[in-house]
């Protein structure tokens, strides 16, 4: 089979996965919803601009006066659901959900990125400590947040994974040239050290030690639309240009040298790749804290099924990653589930962080005990 034909044909199956797991996710919770009626509310939402609006705004000081154009929306279908219902599904879960996919989808990707780029199985989306930089920005802004700029805790989350990305690609860079191992070996010392400030700063944090510990656990409570408007314009063009780039992701496995001679430019794509790759990242761990094994087990996983063509496997790592995300937030959230076999349970929602890696952790000593887990 052509390789399109294979990309498109994978793509489709686990887009039609993470739909089902999207509807199934949606239809557990403390009112039981069937999947037809979760099906027409989910689609209830999908809205299309219907018109141009202009609005004025005086500016601060000055005081004149700026048109500040804008959109309405209109809805695309309008089923009949219970009022009820709608609100659950729209309000409430597929937020949640559709975070969850999201978040999956870039840390999944990025994660194949950076395992092909470093030539490392073991490589992650934090592996230069873009997670660390996001958890101490976060951390920051929960528990000194007169001492950060940002009013916003995703945008403090946001730039500090940004400016950790950049710090450790500067100190690894020497004479325009950047080892891949002295940048690994920067992005370990970097991660080390934000590592004392956040246990410095969880220390000092009072009575926002819970808060701070739950973010750094990785979370998707209290997810809202807005979280969705932050990151998902980022991951989408994000992932975009990596999946361009996957071409010469592929030529960059045979080494720097061949890849040169095949004419790449070597350290043009790899600041591309780790830039990109670090920004969706960001978004991603903005939103919901520091969510392991995703970037890690999924693109083996992937691997494993589709080969090591990143044309083919980074779509389909990225999707495989989204479902796996809802289905393990789904688990987080059974905690507060009515279970058929017994009485509900009244304890805490457990962060999705937790069971990633509960999850992640197992599966990836079986790969280790069956020797599936080599060089790349």
């Amino acid at each position: 089979m052509q390789r399109p034909v294979r990309t498109a044909a994978w793509s489709a199956g686990l887009l039609a996965l993470l739909v089902g797991v999207v509807v199934g996710s949606a239809t557990l919770g403390s009112v039981r919803i069937e999947a037809m009626t979760v099906a027409k509310a989910a689609l209830n939402v999908v809205v299309v601009p219907s018109s141009v609006t202009v609005e004025t705004a005086t500016v601060p000081i000055v005081g004149v006066g700026v048109p500040i154009p804008g959109l309405e929306y209109a809805s695309v279908f309008s089923f009949q659901v219970q009022e009820t219902h709608q609100i659950i599904v729209q309000d409430i879960r597929l937020p949640r959900i559709a975070l969850a996919a999201t978040v999956g989808f870039s840390l999944a990707a990025a994660g194949t990125v950076m395992q092909g780029f470093f030539r490392n199985p073991l490589a992650d989306p934090s592996i230069i400590g873009v997670s660390s930089g996001a958890a101490a920005g976060a951390v920051a802004a929960i528990a000194f947040p007169a001492l950060v700029p940002f009013a916003s805790l995703h945008l403090s989350a946001f730039v500090g994974a940004l400016l950790t990305a950049f710090l450790v690609y500067a100190i690894a860079t020497e004479g325009g040239r950047t080892p891949v191992a002295t940048l690994l070996l920067a992005g370990v010392a970097v991660q080390a050290f934000l590592g004392a400030m956040i246990s410095f700063m969880l220390v000092h944090s009072g009575d926002d030690l819970r808060e701070a510990v739950i973010w750094t656990m990785g979370h998707l409570a209290n997810s809202n639309w807005g979280d969705i408007r932050f990151a998902l314009p980022v991951i989408v063009v994000g992932v975009g240009i990596l999946f361009a780039y996957a071409r010469d992701l592929n030529v960059l496995l045979l080494g720097e040298e061949d890849a040169h001679h095949l004419g790449v430019d070597v350290e043009r794509t790899k600041l591309l790749l780790l830039a990109v790759a670090s920004l969706v990242t960001a978004a991603g761990v903005a939103v919901a804290g520091v969510i392991g094994f995703v970037g890690l087990v999924v693109p083996h996983m992937m691997r494993l099924v589709v080969g090591p063509d990143h044309r083919i496997l980074l779509p389909t790592s990225a999707l495989a990653g989204a479902s796996f995300l809802v289905v393990t937030d789904t688990i987080a959230r059974a905690g507060r589930l009515p279970l058929p076999f017994g009485p509900e349970l009244d304890t805490p929602v457990v962060p999705v962080g937790i069971i990633t890696a509960a999850v992640g952790a197992p599966f990836f000593l079986y790969l280790l005990s069956r020797r599936e887990v080599h060089s790349i």
